[in-house]
Parts: structure tokens; sequence; C-alpha cells
């Protein structure tokens, strides 16, 4: 992770922001603390929802495993 003061991200954030778009996470500090943390953008929704599909996809294949004789009521005994 890099670092670097608010007045020098303030001149070079272009600089900045190719930085983290390569995939480096900039911590912005003002007065020495930090303030803010620049980091790349999350991918797309799209993969994400077609990685839910696949693994969803590979959970339904899968024989269920271990046996269920447990009762509801058994479940939630205090």
């Amino acid at each position: 992770m890099k670092t670097i003061s608010a007045s020098d991200a303030n001149r070079h954030f272009s600089n900045v922001l190719r930085s983290v778009a390569a995939g480096e996470v900039v911590t912005v500090l003002s007065r020495g603390k930090p303030v803010a943390t620049i980091a790349p953008a999350r991918s797309s929704g799209s993969e994400r929802e077609a990685a839910k599909l696949d693994l969803l996809g590979r959970l339904r294949q899968q024989k269920a495993s271990g046996a269920r004789n447990w009762t509801r009521d058994e479940l939630y005994e205090g």
C-alpha cells in the first residue's frame, strides 16, 4: 500500500489514478493522519452473478450429505 500527502495527491492526481488503475491501493494523509483510501473499483456485478450461478449449478449436482434425523423443534430448543 502506498501513502501520499493530501497536497501531493492534489498536485499529482492523474498519477495517483494511474497507480490505482494498476491495482495499487493509495492512502491519503492529512497532517500525517490517514483520511482517505483510494482503491481499484470492484469488478462488475455481472462477473459476480456469473460466479454465483456457477456455484449454485455445482451445488445442485451434488447429493445432499448428512442425516436429517432432527425436528425443527429440537433445532430451536433453548
